[in-house]
């Protein structure tokens, strides 16, 4: 399975999360998933907030688009970003394919 897929015009990210980070950064790819790291605690769902607000920033689409749909008390999650209006630089480092398929 791949880090990433696209469905529709939605973005999925199948991502690896590490909470209470020194700083928000990608680090690149662990076990077919994307490995951010975060500042927030995983505490009263403060992390998936964080996470949500980071990624809406990075792919330009307001806080509503981007949810948590699978893993939200794990570390294991995945993220869907719905219509993308642009790709962050380390998502096309990585691999990720940019401008979305028709």
């Amino acid at each position: 399975m791949a880090w990433y897929r696209w469905q529709a015009g939605t973005l999925m990210l199948e991502l690896r999360v590490q909470p209470r980070a020194r700083r928000n950064s990608v680090d690149g790819l662990h076990d077919d998933a994307l490995k951010l790291r975060l500042t927030a605690p995983p505490v009263d769902d403060k992390a998936n907030e964080a996470l949500c607000r980071w990624l809406a920033a990075d792919f330009g689409v307001a806080r509503a688009e981007v949810e948590v749909v699978r893993g939200g008390t794990s570390r294991s999650k995945v993220v869907q970003i719905g219509r993308p209006k642009s790709a962050p630089g380390w998502f096309i480092e990585l691999g990720g394919q940019w401008p979305p398929p028709v």
